[in-house]
């Protein structure tokens, strides 16, 4: 392999991002000590549908500014050239969409359904938002869980591990479309196939993620109406996603290409990493009370995420060197299927379960975890450059 320049993150927010995670973690869970209802109060600024509440206008705001900055980088010129690309592009597509969501739910059921159960409370419950368009009555048995009245409001308990396998469930079918590009360029790969496949999984997580969600969820036991996973999918991918197309063409039309690269883009980055830490801390305001009370939870769901992202990496990147791809196509395969998508995991964690669910908190500590593993497993990839 040709040595290539070495590469660092010019960003101060990208630099130190697991630093600021564990900051916002902090004043989270202060916040949620010192106002514990201003979490309950923005959760329930939300758009409801049958008075049942699903969108959550807060969260949805900051998931936006996560999503646009990622979106308006798209070139999608580039992604009806992708077959030129063969190889890479079907081994992305098939570690993200045909391996990566079995392997989350089978070492996720393992961990936190058997392994760990014993840990997390065989007898912990959680309260989640009754499913879109549900109306069952208090006492009514639906999928794991029991309708109750929490505060007066008609919610499904559930057993908790099974709202932390929901969470991880959520991580798994969504591959990443964000910091997978710093992750790429870290790794010294194909900036341009890293770009494609950015492309390429978000259109396809509009097709596939309502249809995996749905499906695993429901043989978790977990069953979640398709509606309310395609609505997720449509305001966290899809609004954004056509934002960033219709933008990125108006500006370049009017200001021009160098201009849309060195000035624009630039000044978003700070907007999505804020964006996403503003998100942290309203989510473990509201989830303080819980890990204060059990510390250890954060590790017990840190576990198979860690092993998943670990073995996805391994699969894709040992699949690579067996098709004889080159180091730089090799490297953002392996990254992107490792990495997930916790942006629209969050989002869409919040908008089924709520806020204050156990599913939520799994994809936060999914955040918690990327930045240290991913960073582990780029140093990984340019250490075994020369196998390809």
């Amino acid at each position: 392999m040709t040595d290539l320049p070495t590469r660092h993150m010019t960003s101060v927010f990208e630099k130190y991002l697991s630093l600021w995670v564990g900051l916002c973690i902090v004043a989270g869970i202060i916040l949620g000590k010192a106002a514990p209802g201003l979490a309950k109060t923005l959760d329930g600024m939300s758009l409801q549908i049958q008075g049942a509440p699903v969108v959550s206008i807060p969260i949805a705001i900051c998931l936006f500014f996560m999503m646009y900055p990622i979106m308006v980088k798209i070139d999608f010129a580039k992604v009806v050239k992708a077959g030129k690309s063969g190889k890479p592009v079907f081994l992305t597509l098939f570690v993200n969409w045909c391996i990566k969501p079995f392997t989350m739910y089978a070492i996720s059921m393992f961990f936190l359904g058997y392994l760990l159960k014993n840990l997390i409370g065989t007898d912990a419950m959680d309260w989640v938002k009754m499913p879109f368009g549900l109306d069952l009555p208090v006492g009514a048995e639906h999928g794991a869980g029991v309708v109750v009245l929490q505060d007066s409001i008609p919610m499904l308990q559930i057993p908790l591990w099974r709202s932390y396998f929901a969470g991880c469930i959520l991580l798994g079918i969504a591959p990443c479309t964000a910091m997978v590009l710093v992750w790429g360029y870290l790794a010294r790969g194909n900036d341009g196939l890293t770009l494609v496949m950015v492309a390429i999984n978000s259109l396809t997580m509009l097709v596939l993620y309502g249809v995996l969600g749905g499906f695993l969820l429901g043989v978790g036991k977990l069953p979640v109406p398709w509606q309310a996973l395609l609505l997720s999918v449509s305001i966290y991918v899809a609004l954004p996603l056509v934002a960033g197309y219709l933008s990125r063409k108006w500006i370049i039309g009017r200001k021009g290409e160098a201009w849309f690269q060195q000035h624009f883009l630039k000044r978003l980055t700070p907007i999505t990493i804020s964006a996403l830490l503003l998100t942290l801390v309203l989510l473990f305001s509201f989830k303080g009370e819980t890990i204060l009370a059990n510390p250890l939870t954060i590790l017990w769901i840190s576990i198979p995420l860690f092993i998943q992202t670990v073995l996805v990496f391994s699969l894709g990147y040992g699949a690579a060197n067996l098709l004889a791809l080159e180091y730089q196509d090799a490297a953002p395969v392996a990254l992107i299927g490792a990495s997930n998508h916790f942006e629209v995991a969050i989002a869409t964690a919040v908008m089924l379960f709520g806020l204050s669910s156990g599913a939520a908190l799994a994809t936060v500590v999914g955040v918690l975890i990327e930045v240290p593993v991913m960073l582990l497993l780029v140093g990984v990839c340019k250490r075994t450059a020369s196998w390809f």
